[in-house]
């Protein structure tokens, strides 16, 4: 019915380790996977709803190029091959909050399309998501019930009980909408091929989780549309089973209360801090996923590059400015949820001081070189930070199909960046140009990709008018 879709679990003795995910008919018997002709794998059941059973296939594939494995009668090659010259595709923000599946399919999936004749051209060997795999906005559109409350007064949403009824239209439309996202042609196509790693953001649950005011995150009606959307997010962005009972070994907290993830690759470590599950209005993590964090960035290979995934920008311009005036405008409370969803915020600030403060330590007492990966604000950028003993770079791609904002937008930001805002002292950050480009901010559509060649790496932003950036050393 839809998949396969394959996800990655890092590199161990010379094999790449993969999990793939397919979802049948519940009467359907699955198919027989065979990695490189050799062997059977039968798959585990991770779920059962609607009629639909989810399956996933774990198997390995050694490190070599040519690599394949066959799903019944579909062949299908892998790069697996993580020797000296590697290239990795990242994207994010894969849809838009109204009318995303009204568009026509070619005009949505455009980039993707670009991305399916990169690889084909140079294979991708992993394909990192930064959030927002889905736009799930319109879930509020899935029951009678729901669109009630979501129009109701605070004092009514706050009595309202989440019922079965509810809680089940809400939990379809989820799994609904991800494997119709996932099985569009050329997103099927990349996922079948290329093993992906994934962290959530809002909009994989609605927009601006964590940052609602008024006690909304306590409501049980938003409180059961969070659980369905991790019960989502599990198995169709983790491909583990939604009650957590069984984890792969780069999810490091195995109460599964944070969601975290490492991946070890020959000469990266992929690292993806779960900015979600325990997201309230003061934290961006709390105390489980800092801990987590802390062990993840730790005995890392001596010789590896960091890629630290955050799916907000953890270098941004100062909106303390915008916070300020909006606290004095009326009607600004929707403007306000944004501004907090950011590492920049006021209401952030320590928080943003030790994430950063953490990946100082990581480049200059571990002595590893860091690359920040980030997406969520459509727009593509860069930023650096200047740690004691090295450049940090941050990349930013956004987004891959939602459609970019107005110009006047992306120079307002700019602006904002130009004023600076530097919170640890001596230790300056701040946003910069993409190679060939005049604008702190490009408002295109776009996606990007890392290439190393022997010891050295460059990164290309991939923009939809403008096109492919020179490379950029990092």
């Amino acid at each position: 019915m839809a998949g396969p879709f394959l996800f990655g679990r890092g590199c161990y003795a010379g094999s790449a380790k993969i999990a793939a995910l397919l979802v049948t008919y519940h009467d359907d018997t699955p198919p027989v996977l065979s990695p490189m002709g050799e062997g059977r794998i039968m798959p585990v059941k991770l779920a059962e709803k609607f009629d639909r059973s989810y399956w996933r296939y774990d198997f390995t594939l050694p490190q070599q190029a040519g690599a394949w494995y066959d799903l019944g009668e579909e062949h299908f090659p892998v790069s697996t091959d993580f020797g000296d010259n590697l290239d990795l595709a990242f994207v994010s923000c894969n849809g838009q909050e109204q009318g995303d599946l009204d568009r026509p399919i070619a005009q949505r999936n455009a980039l993707w399309a670009d991305l399916c004749h990169g690889h084909d051209v140079k294979p991708f060997s992993l394909l990192l998501h930064g959030g927002d795999q889905i736009y799930a906005d319109m879930v509020w559109q899935c029951h009678p019930d729901i669109t009630a409350w979501h129009k109701a007064s605070n004092s009514a949403k706050k009595s309202a009980i989440f019922t079965d009824e509810m809680a089940d239209a809400v939990l379809k439309f989820y799994l609904d909408h991800y494997i119709i996202v996932y099985s569009l042609p050329q997103i099927a196509y990349l996922m079948a091929r290329v093993p992906s790693v994934m962290m959530w953001d809002d909009h994989d649950i609605f927009d601006g989780w964590g940052s609602h005011a008024g006690g909304f995150q306590e409501m049980a009606v938003a409180r059961g549309m969070y659980d369905a959307a991790r019960y989502a997010f599990m198995l169709m962005q983790l491909c583990i089973p939604p009650d957590g009972s069984t984890l792969p070994e780069g999810i490091y907290d195995k109460t599964a209360r944070s969601l975290g993830w490492r991946y070890d690759y020959p000469g990266i470590t992929i690292i993806a801090p779960d900015l979600r599950s325990e997201r309230r209005r003061d934290a961006l993590m709390g105390d489980v996923g800092w801990h987590m964090l802390e062990k993840m960035v730790r005995n890392v290979p001596q010789s590896n590059r960091i890629l630290l995934m955050s799916s907000v920008p953890a270098i941004g311009p100062r909106l303390s400015v915008v916070e300020a005036i909006l606290q004095v405008m009326p009607r600004a409370q929707k403007y306000e949820d944004d501004l907090r969803d950011q590492w920049q915020s006021r209401a952030h600030r320590r928080e943003w001081c030790r994430f950063l403060e953490l990946i100082e330590d990581i480049a200059t007492t571990d002595d590893h070189d860091v690359t920040i990966l980030s997406g969520e604000i459509h727009l593509a950028t860069r930023g650096v930070f200047e740690t004691r003993s090295r450049i940090v770079h941050q990349l930013v791609a956004s987004g891959i199909a939602h459609n970019a904002p107005a110009n006047a937008f992306a120079r307002c930001l700019g602006f904002l960046a130009w004023l600076g805002d530097n919170p640890l002292p001596g230790r300056p950050t701040r946003l910069c140009p993409l190679p060939g480009q005049s604008s702190i901010y490009v408002a295109e559509r776009n996606y990007l990709t890392l290439s190393r060649h022997q010891s050295s790496w460059h990164a290309n932003w991939h923009l939809e008018h403008s096109g492919l950036t020179p490379d950029f050393p990092i």
